[in-house]
């Protein structure tokens, strides 16, 4: 039989082994290590890893979604794929609309613009599938080009593109009663976006470096951040995302769907919920 004071010092020794462990972890983490919550993190990024509201997009890529162990790993919003072009439905969309609310996140319904259906079309198919509801996020417009697409790889003028754009997130705006949220990425901002004075918020795509490098100092409220992200109750990886300020800043997007430094500008002209 062992005895008691053999049995200390194991156990001793154990806690000694594995405290350890620990601080080799973490020292690991903090030198450039792989960092939590990320598949392959890229140290140009550093920087939206520890802004306090932090979040994901999802469609139904992700499979099946445990909203509530999302929200309790820390996530406090989610952007949710609904429709793309004139016919399309994410088929995830309605069941993850609706987990996600049950959850406690704050949640946004995002449209994927292609390039071969009027805008019109769009903006009508969009307003039939995603509800008017008004404790959501803003809706996303996502623009991008689509010429790696197998179904609709048409490229069209920039000028053609702008017009096109306008005319969606007016029709957005006019169906939420939301300043819609600008979803874009590197090239379709250089090519049509940019210094176009656009008032809407942006949520910019940057992997490797902070957006302010990448689109000419574009104002972004939201960035993501990566897409090798891994998150409690998802399997597989997810887009990771963050918003660009405080807690207090947090709140008052929450509540009036526009960006807090933009609201001496917008909240006058009645396009901020609260203050309307």
């Amino acid at each position: 039989m062992l005895s008691d004071t053999f049995l200390s010092n194991l156990f001793l020794s154990v806690k000694l082994v594995l405290a350890g462990l620990l601080l080799s972890f973490l020292s690991g983490c903090f030198s450039g290590g792989v960092i939590k919550g990320d598949n392959a993190p890229h140290p140009g990024v550093r920087a939206a890893r520890v802004l306090p509201v932090q979040g994901i997009d999802i469609s139904r890529y992700q499979g099946e979604v445990d909203f509530r162990a999302v929200k309790r790993a820390g996530t406090r919003f989610a952007f949710i794929k609904a429709t793309e072009g004139g016919d399309y439905l994410d088929p995830a969309f309605v069941r993850n609309w609706r987990a996600s609310a049950e959850a406690g996140l704050v949640r946004g319904a995002y449209h994927f613009m292609t390039w071969c259906r009027p805008a019109e079309e769009q903006a009508t198919w969009f307003a039939a599938n995603v509800p008017n509801d008004p404790y959501s996020m803003p809706p996303v417009l996502d623009l991008e080009w689509n010429n790696h697409s197998t179904s609709c790889p048409k490229m069209p003028d920039p000028e053609v593109a702008l017009e096109q754009t306008r005319i969606m997130l007016a029709a957005m705006e006019a169906h939420s009663g939301k300043l819609p949220i600008i979803y874009t990425d590197i090239n379709f901002h250089r090519d049509v976006l940019a210094g176009q004075g656009l008032e809407n918020t942006f949520w910019l795509r940057s992997v490797a470096a902070n957006p302010a490098q990448k689109y000419f100092n574009q104002v972004w409220t939201f960035w993501q951040w990566t897409q090798t992200g891994t998150m409690p109750g998802i399997v597989g990886e997810v887009d990771r995302n963050s918003f660009y300020g405080t807690d207090d800043e947090w709140v008052q997007f929450v509540v009036t769907g526009c960006d807090p430094r933009s609201l001496p500008v917008l909240g006058p002209q009645g396009r901020c919920g609260s203050i309307k």
